[in-house]
């Protein structure tokens, strides 16, 4: 009886070793079946990732010629989104200041945001107020007076009064400023901090080097350009000065002058720190370009037939006018752009006469009576129309498409737009 149970428990542990043993299943196959399971998965994988290529190429593609033509785009009309009166007397001058506007007037002094608030105002006295700015500071000066006014992007910062008539006035972007005084027999350029504190103060004699024409200072405040005119009988001569007020001037001679260039039969009304290291002397015929790390060095030179009409800059081009002088032409001016190094990007045929030059970082805008035209830094063609009066002054708010128009009786806050004309806010 044991041994027939005991050979049934051995036939039934069979049995269920049996039923395991067939529910395992096995999958193989030959060598050349992997190997060609392999190469179908390495073919699929790169069809997936060509295709994603394709679509990323397409998508960049599609957004390159998207942001082409928004940048590139040429506008047609604009839409008044804001109109004050305003009285010719009073109307106020702008400047672009720490990526909103500075407006300034003989009475005050008002830091406007790009939603044309007013952020804060601050009262001043000045007959003919000139303004300059540079990165969060900039200095008002009564041309031909003596207040001036340093003001940051947080209000006003110091006052001061000067001991002789402004003639000129500069700022570097800490709030450091130049400015050239004029007494009977001595002129005076004179360097302060922001706070109004003395730094550093230089003493020409109209005999000895000329009268100082224009003053540019670097970024950083340490170095100082200057154009001198100088007049004997009836000859004109013209120099270039530069100073150095870090520690290589300090090491060159007492009066800090590290480099110099006379011109014979050039007269350079207009000098100018285009970076920190590049100072740029815009002369009646030629422009003249210097690397000015510590020393001034030439850097290029661009010569003309002509007399150069106006000229203008930012940081990465600079710019002159030029008039035409054959009547057959349909224009009446030639503007010219060049990069840093001196070579030519474009040139524009204007066809009216102008009155003013704004020139910002990516565009510059002259306009002329009712006339605007706005260019970008490429060549191509912003805007070009008739606003609704004579233009006194056209700036950009901060705002994509915004400017800001100053008219002999009103401001306005324009937009531009694809449409053609001109179309007023709907209140």
């Amino acid at each position: 009886m044991r041994e027939k149970q005991k050979d049934n428990k051995d036939k039934k542990q069979k049995n269920n070793k049996k039923q395991n043993n067939d529910n395992v299943i096995y999958v193989g196959g030959s060598k050349e079946a992997e190997e060609s399971n392999k190469d179908n998965a390495q073919k699929r994988s790169l069809r997936m990732k060509s295709a994603a290529a394709v679509l990323i190429l397409i998508a960049l593609v599609a957004a390159i010629a998207f942001v082409n033509s928004v940048i590139n785009k040429e506008y047609k009309g604009y839409r008044v989104i804001n109109s004050t009166e305003t009285n010719y007397e009073n109307t106020a001058s702008y400047i672009q200041f720490s990526g909103n506007l500075l407006k300034y007037t003989p009475d005050g002094v008002s830091y406007i945001n790009r939603n044309g608030d007013t952020v804060w105002s601050a009262g001043i006295n000045m007959k003919m107020p000139i303004a300059v700015a540079r990165g969060n500071y900039a200095v008002v000066a009564d041309l031909n007076g003596n207040a001036v006014s340093v003001f940051s992007n947080e209000g006003q910062v110091s006052s001061l009064t000067m001991p002789y008539t402004i003639c000129d006035v500069d700022v570097a972007k800490q709030g450091a400023f130049a400015v050239v005084l004029e007494s009977d027999k001595t002129n005076y350029i004179k360097l302060y901090d922001k706070n109004g504190k003395d730094i550093y103060e230089l003493q020409t004699t109209i005999d000895k080097s000329g009268y100082p024409i224009d003053i540019a200072i670097s970024e950083d405040g340490k170095k100082l350009f200057t154009s001198y005119i100088n007049m004997n009988g009836t000859t004109i001569t013209n120099s270039l000065a530069a100073y150095n007020f870090g520690d290589v001037g300090q090491n060159a001679n007492a009066d800090r002058m590290v480099g110099g260039y006379m011109f014979d039969s050039q007269v350079i009304p207009k000098v100018a720190f285009v970076s920190n290291d590049v100072v740029v002397a815009f002369g009646t015929n030629e422009v003249n370009i210097y690397a000015m790390k510590e020393k001034p060095g030439e850097k290029a030179k661009i010569k003309f037939d002509v007399e150069i009409q106006s000229v203008f800059y930012s940081e990465k081009y600079i710019g002159v006018i030029i008039k035409n002088d054959n009547p057959e032409d349909n224009y009446l001016y030639k503007v010219k752009v060049y990069d840093l190094k001196g070579k030519l990007k474009f040139e524009y045929d204007l066809d009216f006469n102008y009155d003013n030059i704004f020139a910002g970082k990516n565009e510059f805008i002259i306009s002329g009576g009712s006339d605007v035209l706005i260019m970008r830094k490429n060549g191509n063609v912003k805007f070009k129309g008739n606003l609704t009066g004579r233009i006194v002054n056209i700036v950009p708010t901060g705002n994509r498409l915004e400017y800001v128009v100053t008219y002999d009786n009103a401001t306005e806050i324009i937009k531009l737009k694809s449409e053609i004309g001109a179309e007023l806010k709907q209140e």
